[in-house]
C-alpha cells in the first residue's frame, strides 16, 4: 500500500490515489520547460486508513447527506464534528513513519507548504476550488503532521459540504490526499487563464498578478494587476493600487504587509514578464489539451508552476466531425446582445429557460 508518492512517481491518470491537485502537479512536472516545486503526496490510501480508526464517523457522515443544502445550521454543527474527530486522530504509525522519511529526504530544516488534494478536485465538470484548505510556510515534522490532518478535516468545512450537496457529490464517496511542496517566498505570484474568463474568447490569455505570495489573489483579499494577452501580443493591461502583499511570517505561517508609497501602484510584471508566462500557459494547455487554470509565482527570471486545472465556466464549443471552419448562430445576437455573456449570466439563463434554449446556449459560442 503505497502511503506516499513522490511527484515523479505521478501523472495525470491517478486522481483516486492523489486526487485532483497531485495528479495534476506530478503530470506537470513531466512538462519540458514547466517548473513545479519538489515535493510528495499523502495518498487516499492513507486518509482510508486513518479514517478506519473512526468508526462513529460513518453516522456523522450518514447525517450529513440527509441535509439540504440550505440547512446552514445543519451543517455548521454536523460538519464541525466531523472536523473535530478528524483532526484528533492518532496518525497510524506506518503512515507517519512514511511521510516523516519523504520529509527527510526533502530537508527537515526548509518551509513547505501542506495543501488538499480531494478526489473530486480540480475536475473539468467541477474544480472544487477554495472548497478545501491550504496551509503555508509549515516548518518542522511535528507541524507536518498537524497540517496534513487539518488538511483531512478540511474536506468537511461548511463550504465543501454545501458545495457537494448542491452539485450531487456524496461525502463517503470522496476521499482525502495531501501535497506537501517546499515553499518559495516569491516577488509576485498570480492566475493565469489560457482562455479569457468572461467572454470565453480561447485566443486571449488573462494573467492576474499581486506582490508576495498568491494566497492574497485567490483568497480575494486585495486586487489585482490584469494583462491580456492575444496572438503574442500585450493587448491590454489594468495595474491596480495593492493595499496589501501576503509575506511568509518569521517562524512559519504567513502575515500581511501594507503596502506603501510607490509600490502600491507599481505594475507587478514587465511585459517581458507577461509574454513569458503567456507562452507557458500555452504550452501548458497544449499538454493538458484543454484551457487551463494556472496558479504561478514569480522567484527570480524563472515562474514556478503550483496549479493546474481545467476551466469549468467557459462558453462549450460544439463537438465537429472536422477540422473544417462552421457558423454557429447566437441568439444573443438575435436580440441585439453583442457582448458576449457573463457566466452568472449563462448559470441564470441555463436555469430559467425553456429546454431548447438551454441547448442552444450550451451549444453556442463566442463571436
Amino acid at each position: 500500500m503505497s502511503y506516499v508518492l513522490d511527484f515523479g512517481e505521478i501523472d495525470r491518470t491517478q486522481g483516486a490515489l492523489v486526487g485532483g491537485k497531485g495528479a495534476n502537479l506530478g503530470e506537470l512536472a513531466r512538462v519540458a520547460g514547466v517548473s513545479v516545486l519538489p515535493g510528495f503526496c499523502v495518498s487516499t490510501a492513507a486518509f482510508t486508513r486513518a479514517l478506519a480508526d473512526a468508526p462513529e464517523l460513518d453516522g456523522l457522515l450518514d447525517g450529513l447527506t440527509r441535509l439540504a443544502p440550505e440547512d446552514r445550521d445543519g451543517i455548521a454543527v454536523r460538519s464541525a464534528r466531523v472536523r473535530q474527530t478528524i483532526e484528533t486522530l492518532t496518525v497510524p504509525a506506518e503512515v507517519a513513519e512514511a511521510i516523516l522519511a519523504a520529509h527527510a529526504r526533502l530537508g527537515v530544516d526548509d518551509a513547505y507548504a501542506v495543501r488538499s488534494s480531494a478526489t473530486a478536485e480540480d475536475l473539468p465538470t467541477a474544480s472544487f476550488a477554495g472548497q478545501q484548505d491550504t496551509y503555508l510556510n509549515i516548518v518542522g515534522s511535528a507541524a507536518i503532521l498537524a497540517h496534513f490532518r487539518r488538511c483531512w478535516a478540511s474536506l468537511f468545512t461548511e463550504r465543501a459540504v454545501t458545495y457537494r450537496l448542491r452539485n450531487g457529490f456524496g461525502h463517503t464517496a470522496i476521499r482525502m490526499a495531501v501535497v506537501v511542496q517546499r515553499m518559495v517566498f516569491p516577488r509576485a505570484a498570480g492566475i493565469l487563464m489560457t482562455a479569457d474568463p468572461v467572454s470565453s474568447d480561447r485566443r486571449v490569455v488573462s494573467i492576474d498578478a499581486g506582490f508576495g505570495l498568491g494566497e492574497a489573489l485567490v483568497s480575494g483579499l486585495v486586487n489585482a494587476d490584469n494583462y491580456r494577452v492575444r496572438d503574442g501580443v500585450v493587448v491590454d493591461r489594468s495595474v491596480a493600487t495593492k493595499k496589501l502583499a501576503v509575506e511568509a511570517a518569521p517562524g512559519g505561517g504567513t502575515r500581511e504587509r501594507a503596502l506603501a508609497g510607490p509600490e502600491r501602484d507599481a505594475p507587478v510584471l514587465t511585459d517581458d514578464e507577461v509574454l513569458g508566462l503567456a507562452r507557458l500557459g500555452r504550452r501548458i494547455e497544449a499538454h493538458f489539451g484543454s484551457p487551463q487554470d494556472i496558479e504561478w509565482c514569480l522567484d527570480g527570471d524563472a515562474p514556478w508552476i503550483v496549479q493546474s486545472r481545467p476551466i469549468t465556466t467557459l462558453f462549450p464549443i460544439p463537438a465537429a466531425a472536422d477540422d473544417g471552419p462552421h457558423v454557429y448562430i447566437s441568439v444573443g445576437h438575435q436580440q441585439m446582445m453583442t457582448d458576449a455573456m457573463k457566466p452568472l449570466g449563462i448559470s441564470f439563463w441555463q436555469r430559467t429557460s425553456s429546454a431548447p434554449m438551454r441547448d442552444a446556449a450550451r451549444a453556442a459560442t463566442p463571436p
